[in-house]
């Protein structure tokens, strides 16, 4: 038996009393959402002091459920060696680092992946460039973007916005930028341009 498979097991036989609600960052309780912490015969061959703390939780509407997911729930599960934390508190610190583990596939994607330099020092260069470009990745779609282009990963971003083809033309002290009309986000990048224009003067 696998151990996702162990893991399943383990949750079906959980009693009702295992499970406490999980919780937002705000302390509030997350709705639809319960976590418990798994002991006994699947922990067996783990190191000594792991914790293996399990969510439960509804699923969006629309959301498929996977075929380790048990009673119509999302299960969800990771492993820890914190001890004297409530398992409450260690799944909302678990759930909250998945927005770190997204700013790190996007730091790969965006060059962090390869050293391209022989040289420590242009190589130093090289990694001030990719924090410079993670900032604009992280303030684009805050400021200029929205819908589901606020969910666009780096490579779909360069494909559809950054790459587009486009003329900037200088006419009465104005400039122009004039895209394809055949591209299919040249509305997106529009809309992203209009909504950058009117955000308050700093100066």
């Amino acid at each position: 038996m696998t151990i996702t498979e162990q893991i399943h097991q383990a949750v079906l036989k959980a009693p009702a009393s295992a499970w406490t609600p999980a919780l937002e960052p705000d302390g509030e309780i997350r709705d639809g959402a319960w976590v418990a912490e798994l002991a006994g015969d699947v922990l067996d061959g783990w190191p000594k002091g792991m914790r293996l703390i399990v969510r439960k939780e509804r699923p969006h509407p629309g959301a498929q459920l996977r075929f380790t997911d048990a009673d119509g729930m999302r299960l969800t599960a990771f492993a820890t060696n914190t001890k004297n934390v409530p398992i409450a508190a260690l799944e909302l610190r678990h759930r909250k680092r998945a927005r770190a583990e997204d700013r790190i596939r996007a730091a790969r994607a965006t060059g962090l992946r390869n050293l391209p330099l022989h040289d420590a020092t242009q190589n130093q260069i090289w990694l001030e460039i990719i924090q410079i470009a993670l900032d604009l990745l992280a303030w684009l779609p805050m400021l200029a973007l929205t819908g589901p282009a606020r969910l666009w990963e780096p490579r779909r971003l360069r494909l559809r916005l950054f790459s587009a083809a486009a003329q900037l033309v200088t006419t009465g002290r104005r400039r122009i930028l004039r895209l394809a009309k055949h591209w299919p986000w040249a509305h997106v990048i529009t809309a992203a341009l209009q909504r950058l224009e009117a955000l308050p003067n700093p100066r």
